[in-house]
């Protein structure tokens, strides 16, 4: 594959990525538009959000094995069109049914697009570029969940919330068109049989897990805390199956190379802060603060602009220190920010808030990069398809688990900040970004294990 050719695979790749993870969020801001179109109460039409999600994390875990026994081509294009046909489909729905319906179509094709799509890339990137690949793969991971919200706020008032779906359709042409022209054709190989047991038992506990953190979110009760300790016990009987099984849908060999165990145990602590700060700040903004949404939003444009602006020195900074310093040292300074966020007051001044929300998606973005590219470093290409599944899988479980834990820290706060005598405006915030703050120094510990030079060689392109 020519140097050009791999140059628009990847854009191909980021904006598949992109339009994946910002349908999840992207509709948030326009549910009391599309509820009086239906007739339903607005929270009614959360399950829409949840839908999506549900069917992205079940299927996630599935898509190695596809990509694999079917080839990588024909199911990137099949997604897509799947995608952009349920979009359609969605913005013409008529009903809260149909549209649950539609986004579960929507979740599945998502969940074949994005972990399929980054699959194609690895397998045919140099091993030397392999980093730099990885790395600009992450960003619509950082930017589309900070910018869906008010983009879909915008589309709806000013075109309506039909036109949030709408909008994937010419998108979706150019994808397909990309898709069919760039990515190499090829047949599959696998010829395992699917692991029947082993899918439903990990959809079983992602469906679960999945749901129960959106219950708890939404309001803690018995019921969510149930469906949590459901999935973590059908979690386990998964991986007993996993282990003793002779085809497994997703092999476990990648968890015994150091640098991915890491990366996975204290990477997922870490993505929790990382899901949980673009909750937690506009909830902060405008609920404790009482700023109107606009302003909460320009504010929260300066953690989307630390995002942006460190990915420029991310790879010059990881090369110069190596992996282990800096997700050591750097994962401090992010639960340092994070911890800044809980000193904020409304009477903080516009130039300090700005600039503890900048560097905070500065340090969050460097770590979010640190953590994703070091998972492939030591990992062999015929384990990349495990590999990549375990980590999706586990990604959008964390990401969900951090928007829980936002959650349970505000909760926590109303009791908590009672008792330490903290009062004014958004005190409980305060104790949810010391939570949060907790959570990525914990995450650290697994880096502090890593020995010196661990994954230099993939930063180094060697």
């Amino acid at each position: 594959m020519t140097e050009l050719r791999l140059r628009w695979l990847m854009l191909l790749v980021t904006g598949a990525m992109f339009m994946e993870i910002l349908d999840g969020s992207i509709i948030v801001t326009a549910l009391p538009s599309m509820a009086r179109s239906f007739g339903e109460a607005p929270m009614a039409l959360e399950l829409g959000v949840s839908a999506y999600m549900l069917a992205v994390g079940v299927f996630i875990p599935a898509s190695g094995w596809v990509a694999e026994r079917v080839g990588a081509r024909n199911i990137l294009a099949a997604a897509i069109v799947l995608f952009t046909l349920s979009s359609l489909l969605c913005g013409r729905a008529q009903g809260l049914g149909e549209f649950v319906a539609l986004r579960i179509v929507q979740g599945v094709a998502g969940a074949m697009m994005v972990p399929v799509g980054r699959l194609v890339i690895m397998h045919h990137t140099p091993k030397d570029q392999l980093m730099a690949a990885m790395s600009s793969l992450i960003w619509p991971a950082l930017i589309a969940p900070v910018l869906g919200p008010p983009l879909g706020g915008l589309i709806t008032l000013h075109l309506g919330w039909q036109w949030i779906f709408y909008l994937n359709l010419p998108l979706g042409i150019l994808a397909l068109a990309a898709c069919l022209w760039l990515v190499p054709a090829d047949r599959g190989e696998d010829m395992r049989p699917f692991d029947w047991p082993g899918f439903v038992l990990c959809g079983g506990a992602t469906f679960a897990l999945l749901l129960g953190f959106d219950r708890i979110a939404a309001a803690p009760d018995l019921a969510g805390a149930g469906l949590i300790l459901l999935g973590l016990a059908l979690g386990g009987v998964t991986l007993a199956h996993f282990r003793r099984a002779a085809a497994p849908m997703l092999g476990l060999g990648p968890w015994a190379i150091q640098t991915f165990r890491a990366s996975q145990r204290g990477g997922s602590l870490m993505r929790l802060s990382i899901g949980a700060a673009p909750f937690l700040l506009p909830l902060m903004f405008q609920i404790g603060f009482g700023y109107d949404a606009f302003h909460s939003g320009l504010l929260v444009l300066a953690v989307f602009a630390g995002n942006l602006g460190m990915k420029t020195v991310t790879t010059p900074i990881l090369r110069r220190f190596g992996y282990r310093t800096v997700l050591i040292g750097n994962g401090v300074l992010c639960a340092a920010m994070l911890g800044a966020c809980a000193l904020l007051t409304p009477g903080t001044s516009l130039v300090v808030m700005v600039l503890v929300l900048f560097l905070g998606g500065c340090t969050r973005s460097m770590q979010f990069t640190a953590i994703n590219t070091v998972t492939f470093a030591d990992v062999p290409r015929p384990q990349m398809a495990d590999a990549n599944g375990l980590s999706n899988t586990l990604a959008q479980l964390a990401m969900a688990a951090g928007i829980t834990l936002g959650a349970i820290g505000v909760h926590g706060g109303h009791v908590v900040t009672g008792w330490l005598g903290w009062t004014g405006q958004g005190a409980d915030y305060r104790f949810a970004f010391i939570a949060v703050a907790l959570v990525t120094l914990a995450g650290v510990v697994d880096m502090v294990r890593l020995p010196g030079g661990a994954g230099d060689h993939f930063i180094k392109g060697r």
